[in-house]
């Protein structure tokens, strides 16, 4: 989630601003961008068609930069909980960024491509997250930024069928791997990953040929435009955090139920336990998880109320127990949903909480994540 800037700074556009004006999005601020909240065809649509087709949006605001040296692997592994050196040539991994408390300053994807460490990270948290790598390990590796690459991504069930009739060969990545590709004389980078639970790819291009290749892939027949509406109710239903919304630098990562993301390298007797931010916290909330306090969990509301963050949650007995942090109704499923923090002796699945929508209350249960099964091909 972003604030949106002061009326003195300018909105930023990425390189395909022009092309969502012709094709009739509603823009709005969004990371300090113009972005595309909807096209005509509206949210509900738009959903529907990337969970049936391919939908093509634009994350361009995402900030991309590389990690260069031969240190470049063991410095990142100082900054996050996750096994940065063990990670394969050609490979991706989900990472958190850690302040010195254990909170989380953002996360990101990054990927080992031999050469360097390419980094993805989220829009809103950008210039922030560069500053801080920089500042942390700038001496020891090369950190350079690429604000002249476009970042596109395709989602759905047939992103692969479309993608490989231009680029031959991406249809041989599997999930959460990638590689150098090329269309046209231009250079992509691309990723077999995404956040929507679907099949799909991102793509990094040069801004200059960004607009090309997004016109190449919505004159597929199978690709239409998809918005910041629909981005957002496809990652809930796939039960993703929303950096800002359920994870911020007040969260732990045991606490935003992200333990998965944690190697066993790094944790408590691993081979290179510990050594990155707040480790003494977050260690011992991992290895004595009855110390939590609060934890991140799916909620499914019981009644056609969408229940929307900041909601209170409340006990049977009217006790307050937590808080909404992103929900809306599921597109997919016809029901609301939504991600919350609760008091730790309300986070087992099965528990019924009320949520307090403009003074009634809507009886919530809480439930496993993702809402809607992902699709994401393994091979």
């Amino acid at each position: 989630m972003s604030s949106a800037p002061s009326p003195a700074t300018p909105l930023l556009n990425t390189p395909l601003n022009a092309l969502h004006i012709e094709l009739g999005a509603r823009m709005v601020p969004f990371a300090g961008y113009s972005m595309p909240v909807q096209y005509p065809a509206g949210l509900m649509a738009e959903h529907h068609h990337t969970r049936t087709a391919a939908g093509l949006f634009d994350v361009s605001h995402m900030g991309q930069l590389r990690l260069v040296g031969a240190d470049a692997a063991a410095a990142f592994e100082t900054l996050m909980p996750v096994d940065v050196v063990g990670l394969g040539v050609g490979k991706q991994r989900y990472g958190l960024l850690l302040n010195d408390e254990g909170g989380i300053i953002d996360d990101l994807m990054f990927f080992n491509r031999s050469k360097d460490i390419f980094v993805i990270v989220n829009g809103a948290c950008k210039v922030g997250d560069i500053a801080h790598i920089i500042e942390r390990i700038g001496h020891r590796c090369q950190v350079i930024p690429m604000p002249e690459r476009g970042l596109l991504a395709l989602q759905g069930p047939q992103a692969a069928a479309v993608l490989s009739r231009l680029i031959p060969g991406v249809e041989k990545l599997v999930f959460m791997t990638g590689g150098d590709f090329q269309w046209n004389n231009a250079d992509l980078f691309i990723t077999r990953s995404g956040y929507t639970g679907e099949d799909g790819f991102e793509i990094s291009v040069h801004e200059s040929r960004a607009e090309e290749f997004a016109r190449a892939l919505l004159a597929e027949s199978e690709v239409k435009p998809i918005g910041l509406g629909a981005r957002n109710s496809l990652r809930l239903e796939a039960g993703l955090c929303l950096y800002g919304n359920d994870i911020d630098h007040s969260t732990t990562p045991p606490e935003a139920a992200l333990n998965w993301a944690i190697q066993k390298v790094r944790r408590s007797a691993g081979e290179r336990a510990g050594g990155f931010p707040g480790a003494g916290k977050i260690l011992s909330q991992i290895d004595q998880p009855e110390t939590l306090t609060r934890k991140r969990v799916g909620l499914i509301a019981r009644e056609r109320i969408p229940v929307r963050e900041p909601a209170v949650l409340e006990n049977l007995d009217g006790q307050h127990v937590g808080h909404i942090t992103s929900g809306l109704l599921s597109p997919t499923l016809n029901q609301p949903i939504a991600l919350a923090y609760v008091q730790a002796d309300h986070a087992q699945p099965g528990t019924e909480i009320f949520a307090i929508v403009r003074g009634k209350s809507v009886p919530m249960v809480v439930s496993a994540t993702p809402f809607v099964p992902t699709n994401y091909f393994r091979g």
